[in-house]
This record gives C-alpha cells, sequence and structure tokens, in this order.
C-alpha cells in the first residue's frame, strides 16, 4: 500500500511538472506566436480564471489543439502574479501539457502590446493564418464552437 501511495504521488508531482507557466510581457507573447509562421495556424487565447467564460471555453480550445497538429494554441492568462499557483493548477487539471504565459506587464502596455484595437475585455481571441501568420479573426467574449473551427479553417487553408 505505501508503495502504491508513493508512486500516486511521483505521478502526480511529475504530471505537474509538464505545465510551463512563464511571466510574459506582450513582446514575448507576439514572438512567441511570430515563431510559428508557416508551420501552424495559432489561436491567442487571453484568459483569467475569474472570468467565467473564459473557463467555460477552455476544454475546447485545449481540444481543438489536441486533435490538430497543424495548430498551436498559445494561453495567456492575465491574473494577477499572486494566482501563479492557482493558475498553473488550473492548467494542470485541464490537461494542458504545453508552454503557457502569465502577463507580467502592466494592463494598459499589454493590451495596446497584442492589439491597439482590443479594450481588454475577456476572453480575447486572436486567430492567425499558418502560412503567412496574419490575423484571419479576432474577438473579445465568448462565441461558439463553430465560429472558432471556422476561424480554424481559414486559418490553415491561408
Amino acid at each position: 500500500m505505501k508503495k502504491i501511495y508513493i508512486i500516486a504521488i511521483s505521478l502526480f508531482f511529475l504530471s505537474c511538472n509538464d505545465v510551463e507557466l512563464i511571466p510574459a510581457s506582450s513582446l514575448t507573447v507576439i514572438e512567441k506566436i511570430n515563431s510559428y509562421r508557416g508551420e501552424k495556424a495559432v489561436i491567442l487565447n487571453v484568459w483569467a480564471l475569474w472570468c467565467a467564460p473564459c473557463v467555460e471555453e477552455f476544454p475546447m480550445l485545449v481540444e481543438f489543439q489536441k486533435n490538430n497538429e497543424n495548430l498551436e494554441v498559445v494561453f495567456v492568462n492575465v491574473d494577477f502574479q499572486d494566482e501563479f499557483e492557482n493558475v498553473k493548477s488550473f492548467l494542470v487539471k485541464q490537461g494542458l501539457k504545453s508552454q503557457s504565459f502569465i502577463k507580467n506587464e502592466k494592463d494598459d502596455i499589454f493590451i495596446n502590446g497584442i492589439n491597439g484595437q482590443w479594450s481588454g475585455s475577456l476572453p480575447y481571441i486572436i486567430v492567425f493564418s499558418k502560412s503567412k501568420g496574419v490575423v484571419v479573426d479576432s474577438w473579445e467574449g465568448k462565441e461558439p464552437k463553430s465560429r472558432f473551427q471556422l476561424a480554424i479553417d481559414i486559418a490553415l487553408s491561408s
């Protein structure tokens, strides 16, 4: 019994290490998105734990990424830094096994660095094309899965 307990605890801590949560500026996020140009379509998802629509759509975005090797979802959390561990725990529970970001820049600077036309409302989505890395769609607030799928289809074909 003791061995099973030790193995379970070890597996839990190993699974936590799969999530890499990186403090980032808007420039860091944009550079990450640009690194996929010509290789993958990208969805930028700006979200927060306190944002119910953000939390609701999160599993759908994780699933989109898992089911399409030509799509990368870049998750950027905008909670305060003191929520770092809670954000990381949420990412682990969602089964995210990739790099994710947490904003470490003042709100106005971050918002304008991501997109000067963004009001700061959440969730915020920008979809970038695979071939040229240009914006094919963006929106604030909750949208149905069909909107995501249409934007992904356009991004993958352009």
